[in-house]
């Protein structure tokens, strides 16, 4: 499945990211290294996943706003005792929590988790644009200063 998304350049790699920040179990940093990889242009290849996996995890959490449980444990996995034992820290961090939500395993379980307690959505966006954007700069950055053989080391 990497391959043929990479293989749609841009969009792929938009698709991807998207797909990986909602319902897909799999890395849009790797999609991101094989881009860089096959060298294409590192500035369009960061905003292409940055945007793509920042609207994935817009569409979590509005999954998580609408707050129907049978779309979250279908989609997510998410059981409902799990997002209640969740509420202290959301209460606790608010919005704040977005930035977070590029993390594996729990990137997901997060941001559906603000939209279901319905944390403000405008300082969500921007706290979860912001993780995400660092995240994928980490990795166009080392591919900049340290060039194909450190990303082909780490993903090989």
């Amino acid at each position: 499945m990497l391959e043929l998304l990479q293989d749609y350049g841009f969009i792929g790699l938009f698709i991807g990211s998207f797909l990986a920040a909602t319902v897909i179990p799999f890395s849009s940093d790797v999609l991101l290294v094989g881009m860089l990889l096959a060298g294409v242009d590192p500035i369009l290849s960061f905003f292409s996943a940055t945007i793509g996996n920042w609207l994935g995890g817009l569409t979590s959490y509005y999954i998580g706003h609408i707050g129907k449980w049978d779309w979250i444990e279908k989609w997510f996995k998410i059981k409902e005792e799990s997002m209640l034992k969740q509420k202290h820290w959301i209460d606790k961090y608010g919005s704040l929590i977005a930035f977070f939500s590029w993390m594996p395993f729990v990137g997901d379980f997060l941001a559906v988790g603000l939209g279901f307690y319905r944390v403000n959505f405008t300082k969500c966006a921007i706290y979860m644009l912001v993780g995400k954007a660092v995240r994928f700069a980490f990795w166009v950055i080392l591919y900049h200063y340290y060039g194909e053989t450190v990303l082909q080391f780490k993903f090989l």
